[in-house]
């Protein structure tokens, strides 16, 4: 299968799951930020267990192989802090905004907007960045499981019960 008609459709999929886990919402965005609504820290834990499963478990049948992209903590940094302060303002961050969007909801045509304006900044400053900010802090290649030496199935059961964990605590609080 064409991998853009592959990437069309689970990128569907993906929408209607957001849509249906409520994440799309502004007032659940708002109560994620003020920490106040853990629905969405939910949804993205339940993602990232589910998609590291697959990955790792696609990755031992040797079905794929892993395009691991080096850790720049500068660019981290930075790409975080730009990331959360548009979040903060437009209240969407672009997958909910383009599940809003898919909903009728036009204030995230704003958000959307935003994002590819900051597509462009990003391209002309590129070259620039890539001799200063990108190569802050680089440490590699690496992932946690080759830090530590151990088999990366350690790290996963670790992170499992960390996040069962977390969604109990979530639960009993009412987050």
């Amino acid at each position: 299968m064409n991998e853009l008609l592959m990437g069309a459709i689970t990128g569907i999929l993906f929408g209607f799951c957001m849509q249906k886990a409520q994440v799309i919402r502004y007032d659940r965005q708002l109560g994620a930020l003020r920490l106040k609504d853990m629905t969405i820290v939910k949804f993205m834990l339940t993602t990232i267990l589910v998609a590291m499963v697959g990955i790792y478990l696609l990755l031992d049948l040797g079905l794929i192989k892993l395009s691991i992209k080096p850790l720049i903590l500068g660019g981290n940094v930075l790409g975080g802090l730009i990331f959360g302060i548009g979040w903060g303002i437009v209240g969407y961050c672009p997958a909910t905004a383009m599940g809003a969007l898919g909903e009728g909801r036009y204030d995230a045509v704003f958000g959307l907007l935003g994002m590819i304006a900051g597509a462009g900044i990003f391209a002309e400053a590129y070259p620039t960045m890539k001799e200063t900010v990108l190569t802050w802090g680089n440490f590699g290649k690496i992932t946690v499981p080759a830090i530590l030496g151990i088999n990366h199935w350690f790290i996963i059961i670790i992170l499992s019960l960390v996040f069962i964990g977390l969604f109990r605590f979530f639960e009993k609080k009412g987050l």
